[in-house]
């Protein structure tokens, strides 16, 4: 019980900490370009993913070793674009709006799933699914004569996590979490680097310690959800994460004077609900196919 609460204290740490980062992110993306913030970003994260793999049992050359080098590699690169479209995100459609497109991205997870993973859908997550994608809709819906295109950045962003999200399940078959995550940073890291210098802004020196900050709350946030799975399985972490769209949308207005319309608001709630029924029945179902291969998933 103890350790379950403990899980749950890291969660919250974890999202509490992605969603300054969030804020912060937002402010420099608006002053300099998204792609060089990305990169200073990666490469405090890429020396936090190899001072923890030297402290793994076989170092480095243990936890680097991998059946998909493939697989790694696309994943990192992925999230590494992924990272970039987010920033871009936050500076042109507003920290609160991003985030409740970001909500669908379990849902979107789910639908992917089936042709790719060759996962088995019942009608439960079927009504999840299309509840959330309706729940999207009432959140991308136009307030005005002419749909807002810019929307459509966030909706790539859900589609490259849930790329990147699948990429790691078909990798967790032959990878160790750690080599993964490992991965994750060096591979974005070096894909950052490659094209970061490009976009190089010298930065006010009031801004780098704002960097920093966001270099800090990078790493800092990592290391608690990883202790958090640690402690807790995926089912009970991911209803916590859309605590990111509350703090979002309190950043947003209270800082950054964003709006909340109300479609988006009740677009929001239903994502979230849909989002967490689906992962919950996503859990069952595991949990039941393990202790009955045979049963049919429903």
């Amino acid at each position: 019980m103890k350790s379950k609460t403990q899980g749950y204290m890291f969660v919250l740490l974890a999202i509490t900490i992605f969603s300054l980062q969030d804020g912060i992110s937002k402010h420099l993306a608006s002053a300099y370009p998204p792609v060089f913030v990305t990169m200073i970003r990666y490469w405090a994260f890429a020396a936090f993913t190899i001072a923890l793999a030297a402290k793994m049992r076989g170092g480095l050359k243990e936890t680097a070793k991998t059946k998909r080098p493939l697989l790694q590699v696309i994943r990192g690169i992925l999230l590494a674009a992924q990272v970039v479209v987010v920033i871009n995100c936050f500076a042109l459609i507003g920290l609160a709006h991003s985030q409740a497109i970001f909500s669908a991205t379990p849902i979107l997870i789910a639908l992917l799933s089936m042709p790719i993973l060759g996962e088995r859908v019942g009608w439960r997550r079927w009504t999840a699914i299309a509840a959330g994608l309706a729940g999207v809709l009432l959140i991308l819906k136009p307030e005005g004569e002419f749909f807002d295109v810019k929307l459509l950045l966030a909706v790539f962003s859900c589609f490259l996590f849930a790329f990147y999200v699948i990429a790691t399940r078909l990798v967790s078959r032959d990878d160790s979490a750690m080599t993964s995550f490992f991965y994750t940073g060096v591979v974005g890291g070096v894909a950052m680097t490659l094209v970061g210098p490009f976009y190089w802004t010298w930065m006010s020196s009031w801004d780098w310690g704002w960097m920093a900050l966001v270099c800090m709350t990078s790493i800092s946030s990592h290391y608690f959800l990883i202790r958090a799975y640690d402690m807790l399985d995926a089912a009970a972490v991911q209803p916590l994460t859309y605590l990111q769209l509350v703090y979002a949308s309190i950043i947003g207005v209270v800082i950054y004077n964003e709006k909340l319309s109300l479609t988006m608001i009740i677009g929001s709630f239903i994502v979230v609900a849909a989002g967490i029924f689906t992962v919950w029945r996503e859990h069952v179902v595991a949990r039941r196919s393990r202790s009955q291969p045979q049963t049919s998933q429903l």
